[in-house]
């Protein structure tokens, strides 16, 4: 027998249920109601990093990222076919539909389920934007609630512009843009009636429905059958509309995967600036340094130059480009191929790897700054030994074997040759190379008892995107600008959170910088070993690196306004085919640099005010007191300057001169 006092506390109690839900559930959700912008992302999370151009590359933690679009944008046909097909009384209900509640009720209970929601426009927008996606009676109470609250705030119009950029339309798309973009490739904008139709017919069941095809033209043609029926089209427009053949670009390179190394980059520096769940939970939208089209043409060339030297056991190359301008890197390609199961998630371009002679221009700039050498300084090409204390014998040689006698420091830098090199490293000393390569930006070279001479060639391991970075000093006349991957970071409510501000700081000076420069970019003078391999269509400084046995060849170079960096090798240090870094990493860094420099203005390394150019005795780095065929024109840091004279015996004096630029 059913109690009267229960009955009376269940409609008590169904009673403030019904009271007091509205009320809790206003004021729940009251601060996501004040804008399009808070009801449209109040569900986003995880990030969605965006190139330098604003177009999305990547996201992490399930990201939604959606190209709004303004209703008035957006073609009448299509607005027609998703209101036909998901609420033909939009615009007459406020906010849910009785007819379709009841209807929808009768069909949960003879199939005994929730399947059925009867919602509407209205509702599927409260649905996808702010509830959670259980399905019961509460959660549905509360739909109708907010979905009348969302009338009375909003206009149809604003209603139905934002459930048209928020609505899923599987593939990973949100919102009528990007899955016009993801499945015709084109703007929603320019969707033709038999398009906007197949948009429409996703509806229902994004996810199965984008990968039937069959079953898609079948929802297609019911969605126009509905648009005929309701008068929008005409039978002319229905039956051209039906014979468009369906043609979807399905599951062809999602945006959402490319250049992977430069997005784990971002991610990290994210995370190490708000954390990791500030980030996840924020819904970042990341504004990136990457320039798009040069990262696919980078990804291009190092996959082709590694493909070209299998034959010589390599299998992996990376690349990193950067503005030493602005400390932008603009491409950077991690590996080969990301998805090798081997070694394609490892990022070499952060990696630890010996540098080979690429770490030389550190010791000879130290050597500029400490007043050692100047570029006239004779050094010894000679077989030489050092007898360090605590250490073994220690005789360099060449990379050809060959000995050349007493060469001048612009000819053993620019010919990258090993003795003399020793030689300036033993003048300036371990720790000063390694302090001056820690302010130039090398961050793991610490302790000067672990490393030897042998540093000046390149023992040391370091990070190629860091070595990148120290080039660009060199380019950027001595300022350091720390290397980023952000432009603009903003939530996802649109406001803005961080914009990048460069912090330039002055680690050279000009003139040590330049010396370096003009040394580099001597094509005279790196003839004798590399004759024009390592030349381009524009004045560009460049150096090589091999290292012992083969394991790793790169070739880093720069004008003033772009350094690149380049490598070759087996990420497991397996020894190449005699690959050195004029063979292996230069055509990556000739192909880059010219493709990259296309159309821009050629620039030149300028000396700065304190440089002086003297005539000099190509022989012994003397002062020549009138030009000669036996002389050469010299940069020098001013007040450093050969002071003795230089006596030749039969000095020839003609009219063409060679100038070292």
């Amino acid at each position: 027998m059913i109690n009267k006092r229960d009955v009376k506390v269940a409609l008590l109690t169904l009673t403030l249920l019904l009271i007091f839900i509205p009320i809790f559930t206003y004021i729940f959700f009251a601060h996501d109601l004040e804008s399009k912008e808070s009801l449209m992302n109040k569900k986003d999370t995880g990030v969605i990093l965006l190139d330098r151009s604003n177009k999305p590359f990547f996201t992490f933690d399930e990201a939604r990222y959606k190209a709004f679009i303004s209703l008035s944008e957006i073609p009448l046909h299509l607005q027609q076919t998703v209101i036909t097909t998901e609420d033909r009384d939009f615009y007459q209900h406020p906010g849910f539909s009785w007819r379709g509640m009841i209807r929808s009720a009768v069909t949960n209970i003879i199939q005994r389920n929730l399947s059925s929601g009867g919602s509407t426009i209205t509702q599927q927008l409260v649905k996808n934007s702010l509830l959670a996606p259980s399905k019961n009676f509460l959660r549905k109470y509360q739909e109708i609630v907010l979905s009348q609250e969302i009338e009375r705030r909003f206009s149809k119009k604003e209603i139905l512009e934002m459930y048209l950029n928020s609505v899923y339309f599987g593939q990973g798309a949100f919102g009528v843009e990007e899955a016009s973009q993801t499945y015709f490739n084109k703007s929603a904008r320019d969707l033709n009636l038999s398009e906007s139709a197949l948009l429409a017919a996703l509806l229902p069941a994004p996810s199965r429905l984008s990968q039937d095809q069959l079953a898609l033209k079948a929802r297609q043609e019911i969605v126009l059958q509905k648009m005929l029926t309701q008068k929008y089209i005409s039978p002319q427009m229905h039956q051209y509309a039906m014979s468009e053949p369906v043609n979807l670009k399905l599951n062809e390179g999602s945006w959402k995967y490319r250049a992977p190394h430069f997005a784990f980059l971002v991610r990290d520096e994210l995370i190490k600036r708000y954390g990791e769940e500030t980030m996840i939970r924020s819904g970042f939208r990341v504004q990136t340094t990457l320039n798009s089209n040069w990262q696919e043409y980078a990804q291009q060339v190092v996959t082709s130059q590694v493909k070209n030297l299998t034959k010589n056991r390599v299998n992996n190359g990376a690349a990193a480009v950067i503005d030493p301008k602005t400390g932008q890197i603009l491409t950077l390609v991690g590996s080969v191929n990301w998805s090798n199961p081997d070694f394609g998630q490892v990022d070499v371009t952060t990696s630890l790897r010996q540098p080979g002679s690429a770490f030389k221009p550190i010791v000879y700039v130290a050597g500029f700054e400490q007043n050692l050498i100047t570029p006239a300084t004779l050094l010894k090409d000679t077989p030489t030994t050092y007898n360090l204390p605590g250490s073994p014998p220690y005789k360099p040689v060449n990379f050809d074997r060959k000995f050349r006698g007493p060469v001048l420091a612009r000819r053993a830098l620019a010919n990258s040759l090993n003795v003399p090199s020793v030689e300036v490293m033993s003048k300036v000393g371990v720790p000063t190379v390694l302090e001056m390569a820690k302010r130039l930006g090398i961050t793991n070279l610490e302790e000067p008892a672990q490393y030897g001479l042998s540093l000046v060639l390149g023992a040391g391991e370091v990070k190629l995107l860091e070595l990148t970075s120290v080039y660009g000093v060199f380019a950027n006349d001595g300022i350091k600008i720390e290397p980023t991957t952000i432009l603009e970071i903003n939530d996802k409510l649109g406001r803005k959170i961080f914009s990048y501000q460069p912090t330039p700081q002055k680690v050279l000076e000009p003139e040590q910088a330049f010396l370096i420069s003009s040394i580099l970019s001597d094509a005279n003078s790196r003839a004798e070993v590399f004759g024009n391999i390592l030349n381009i269509s524009r004045p560009a400084a460049v150096k090589t690196g091999t290292t012992e046995d083969f394991r790793d060849s790169l070739t880093l170079g720069y004008t003033p306004s772009l350094v690149v960096g380049a490598w070759v090798g087996n990420s497991d240090g397996t020894p190449m085919d005699q690959i050195a870094g004029s063979l292996g990493a230069a055509p990556i860094w000739k192909s880059l640099m010219e493709n990259f420099l296309t159309e821009t203005p050629v620039e030149k390394f300028s000396p700065p005010a304190n440089i002086s150019q003297v005539w000099i005795c190509r022989q012994n780095g003397l002062l020549l007191k009138e030009a000669s065929s036996s002389g050469l024109l010299e940069y020098f840091i001013k007040g450093s300057e050969p002071k003795k004279i230089c006596v030749l015996p039969k000095l020839q004096k003609e009219n063409l001169l060679q100038v070292v630029s």
